[in-house]
């Protein structure tokens, strides 16, 4: 789905507002005392908190203008939601951000902020895309996708050029997956330019979306999504996603929001950080054990989505 030149060519035409984000490197004795250096690229201080701002910066530079006449639509655990408020702030056009029941307040309130009318609809993601699809054709929007669109993943996958510069001696990536777009971007990139590497992707218990249709052989559709995580809820991918997990994942890890809880507050009582669940999930993959680097392997991770999760934990 994303080649390493569309790659190249979207991070020439988003960097004149993506931040550069930087790379924490963590206490050893911290992460599983093993001695494994592990480092974190904080996307949390990117743009409107997430990696979410490359992508839907990518979709904006990349679309007619004619095509936002309606407005732009969106359907978001929050992160994707306000990055495509703020983009569309960029481009004078009304957002219209639907969100799940579960997404976190301080989100809507965010949205709000950035001039966005907030719509709720359904318990989980699906749902609220379902509504967010429908009221886009409705009223002639343009509705962005955070996962079945290339120009969105491919703005996505510029953090990875980021990463294997930052990190040139990182021999696993470890990345949060909600609907996939992601960790497919980033696999893309990681295996053109560092093909040794390993990828794991991570997904709650609650909504083991890519895992559940890997061990299927084909896209599946989970019977129920349970996870609180909003941001990495989803029950399905979509095709050309799965088919660029099944060939360049290494494998997919599953951790409860429980491990996700206490990976936030390690990030924020250590060492300041302000992370979602999701923003956690690479940390918490770590700390439950859920990966267990061979000795001497080098971990890169994201703090994908900046939150209070580890500050003020429900």
């Amino acid at each position: 789905m994303t080649s390493l030149d569309a790659v190249f060519a979207a991070q020439e035409r988003v960097q004149s507002l993506v931040r550069r984000t930087p790379v924490l490197h963590l206490d050893r004795d911290v992460v599983l005392g093993m001695g494994n250096p592990v480092s974190l690229k904080l996307e949390s201080l990117q743009v409107t908190g997430s990696f979410k701002f490359r992508g839907a910066l990518n979709r904006l530079r990349t679309i007619d203008p004619a095509q936002l006449a309606g407005g732009l639509v969106a359907a978001s655990g929050g992160n994707h939601g306000l990055a495509n408020a703020f983009v569309a702030r960029l481009a004078g056009v009304k957002a219209t951000i639907y969100l799940p029941e579960n997404a976190a307040p301080i989100k809507a309130e965010k949205l709000r902020r950035l001039g966005a009318e907030v719509r709720f609809a359904g318990s989980v993601w699906d749902e609220a895309h379902a509504a967010a699809s429908a009221e886009a054709e409705r009223i002639g929007a343009f509705y962005v996708h955070p996962f079945c669109d290339e120009a969105v993943v491919t703005g996505h996958a510029t953090v990875a050029l980021e990463l294997v510069e930052q990190l040139p001696d990182a021999d696993c990536f470890i990345i949060a997956v909600g609907g996939g777009g992601l960790i497919s971007g980033l696999a893309s990139v990681v295996k053109a330019l560092r093909p040794g590497a390993r990828v794991i992707g991570v997904e709650p218990v609650g909504s083991p979306t890519l895992k559940a249709s890997l061990d299927a052989g084909r896209v599946v559709r989970l019977p129920r999504v349970t996870t609180r995580v909003a941001t990495m809820a989803c029950g399905r991918t979509d095709e050309r996603i799965f088919d660029t997990v099944r060939a360049q994942v290494d494998d997919i890890v599953l951790i409860t929001d429980e491990d996700m809880q206490a990976a936030a507050e390690v990030l924020w009582f250590d060492y300041g950080v302000a992370a979602d669940l999701s923003g956690a999930a690479s940390l918490a993959a770590l700390l439950s054990g859920a990966v267990r680097p061979a000795k001497g392997e080098r971990i890169a991770g994201l703090v994908c989505g900046a939150g209070t999760d580890g500050i003020f934990p429900s």
